[in-house]
């Protein structure tokens, strides 16, 4: 009895131990993305009422966490049963980044002489609680659904590198990976929103690092916003690249052409063709759009 105690009891320290290794090596692999990840989120948080910032990040969070409830099982199901649908579901969810990534650059230059939506002038005089409310609803959708993509991307990255392993291991494993990024990434989003109210606080109390954190807040989201835009752009032209083969061996040509520049090239490719091909499905959806209006009438 007891000796058949212990070995269950190795058993299950000899599984954690293989679970702790695969956990690490998955959460090295998909660390780019979460950063794409954090900077795409801290932006999409951005640009609400200062007493919603959190509850907005916690509810983008809630659905972070339901995207990957989803993803887990139907990612080891598609693994398992149809393997070979997993890169074109991917470069579907690729295409969507860019597209995603194209209207919001046109809305900025279309739209670059009004008032941001999170200027006070709009939010406060101009729109009522109601519509603020939609505002914010709009905001949370949007950065859920971006959420679905990069998730996906984090799950198969992390499945690719354990694919060897036993089942069992496999759903430890990526259940842990997936709670951690979205602990992580969500947890310094949160950081990141209250970077100025940490400053104003501070500043109240005659310390100068309250005046050095109220500088560098603004300085900090506008990067943010530049930085989730590319992420769009290289994250999203990454996966049509790996799963267009063609483009793939002539991007990473191009790139290794530029000799020890190639590192930074290559994502500078991906998101050049990122925004090609999201500038190609933006001009189809306006061209839809336009003729269904025409129908209409």
């Amino acid at each position: 009895m007891a000796s058949s105690l212990l070995a269950l009891l190795d058993d299950i320290s000899s599984m954690m131990d293989d679970v702790a290794t695969l956990t690490k090596v998955a959460a090295t692999k998909t660390s780019g993305v979460m950063g794409d990840d954090l900077a795409l989120n801290a932006e999409q948080a951005s640009g609400v009422r200062v007493e919603r910032e959190l509850p907005v990040v916690w509810a983008v969070a809630k659905g972070s966490l339901w995207n990957k409830v989803i993803l887990v099982p139907v990612a080891l199901l598609i693994s398992a049963f149809a393997p070979s649908l997993v890169m074109p579901l991917m470069m579907i969810g690729g295409l969507f980044l860019c597209f995603e990534g194209v209207e919001k650059l046109l809305h900025k230059f279309l739209h670059a002489g009004e008032p941001a939506e999170h200027s006070p002038v709009v939010t406060q005089p101009q729109l009522t609680e109601a519509q603020l409310l939609v505002v914010e609803q709009d905001k949370i959708k949007g950065a859920i659904r971006t959420d679905f993509v990069l998730s996906a991307e984090i799950i198969v990255i992390a499945l690719g590198t354990m694919s060897a392993a036993p089942l069992s291991q496999q759903v430890v494993s990526l259940s842990l990976v997936s709670i951690a990024a979205t602990v992580f990434v969500y947890g310094l989003v949160a950081g990141i929103v209250k970077i100025d109210d940490a400053g104003l606080a501070l500043h109240r109390r005659g310390q100068a690092m309250g005046a050095v954190l109220l500088k560098a807040a603004p300085l900090l989201m506008k990067t943010l916003s530049v930085l989730g835009t590319a992420a769009m752009f290289t994250v999203g032209g990454g996966i049509i690249a790996h799963g267009w083969h063609a483009a793939e061996v002539l991007l990473e040509g191009w790139a290794h052409a530029t000799g020890a520049a190639a590192v930074v090239v290559k994502p500078v490719l991906d998101a050049l063709l990122g925004v090609v091909c999201g500038g190609v499905l933006v001009l189809l959806f306006t061209m839809v759009q336009k003729a269904r209006g025409k129908s209409a009438h």
